[in-house]
């Protein structure tokens, strides 16, 4: 394998934030596996020398949940440090008792070791049977006083290969017709603009094409719609990316998704990505040729 893999095993405390760990990892584009049993991570390394793959950047928890096995995860630890072409870490999240009994009262569950006792009891063989684990760990993070957000934070401080935040931009259209996308997050809708579709020249195009963009765009109320649309917009997101979040969906809604949704959400993309990250996309652009073509 011509790169080197990088490898992190998240272990720890039952309740210390392994879930959150394991989620800002993928949104650091690592391929990511929860609740892997140890026996597998030395063969799923293997896999992953293959000349062939291109994976490069894994990240698997490994916690009581497999405790039939965790045994043995103290030898592989010690084997990964000395594996060929893996850049191996182990991450160990920790919390003080007292957070964690609170975290458990909060979320009703029982804690792994502690079926048929009290929750500090299975905290307490807990930690006991991950001290020596903890003092092989490169990275221990105390989460006791930290917020997800914060954890996500240390996390992307301790483990990005970038500098450069994950927080990315999503600008969509859609057509109120076929139903509001689940995943927006702002959803702005421009059908008090006049429509293209009653144009005969441009019923059959798209807000991607020139002729329809033009044509919505040369409104005295879209210039207005956009400019004051901006000037909400482009403060505003600063504060979405320090809250921690990872994606921000802005979705433009028109009646069909095919002319005046689609040009707006073009303006904006190419407005925005001169300081973003940002993808663009047309759920219903196509939509009525296809029903079109099957009718």
């Amino acid at each position: 394998m011509e790169n080197n893999l990088n490898l992190v095993i998240i272990t720890g405390m039952s309740g210390a934030g392994k879930t959150v760990a394991i989620q800002s990892f993928e949104d650091m584009g690592f391929f990511t596996v929860d609740n892997m049993p140890p026996t597998l991570i030395e063969k799923f390394v293997d896999l992953l020398n293959q000349p062939d793959n291109k994976i490069d950047k894994v990240a698997l928890v490994v916690d009581m949940r497999s405790r039939a096995f965790f045994d043995q995860l103290h030898g592989i630890v010690t084997e990964l440090t000395d594996y060929p072409n893996v850049n191996f870490k182990l991450l160990f999240l920790d919390a003080n008792d007292g957070e964690l009994v609170s975290r458990y009262k909060e979320t009703r569950r029982s804690h792994p070791l502690a079926i048929d006792g009290r929750t500090l009891d299975g905290i307490v063989k807990e930690r006991e049977i991950l001290a020596d684990l903890k003092n092989l760990a490169e990275v221990v993070i105390d989460t006791s006083e930290l917020t997800p957000r914060n954890l996500r934070a240390r996390i992307l401080q301790k483990f990005s290969s970038s500098s450069e935040s994950t927080f990315r931009i999503e600008v969509m259209s859609f057509g109120f017709k076929y139903g509001l996308p689940l995943d927006a997050d702002l959803v702005f809708d421009v059908r008090f603009l006049p429509n293209p579709h009653y144009v005969a020249d441009l019923r059959d195009k798209n807000g991607t094409d020139q002729a329809v963009y033009d044509y919505v765009m040369k409104h005295p109320q879209s210039e207005t719609f956009y400019e004051n649309l901006m000037k909400m917009l482009v403060p505003i997101l600063p504060a979405y990316q320090k809250e921690g979040k990872s994606v921000l969906t802005v979705a433009f809604g028109c009646t069909g998704g095919q002319h005046r949704s689609v040009a707006f959400a073009e303006r904006v993309s190419k407005a925005l990505k001169k300081d973003w990250h940002l993808n663009t996309s047309h759920r219903d652009k196509e939509r009525r040729k296809e029903t079109v073509n099957r009718s």
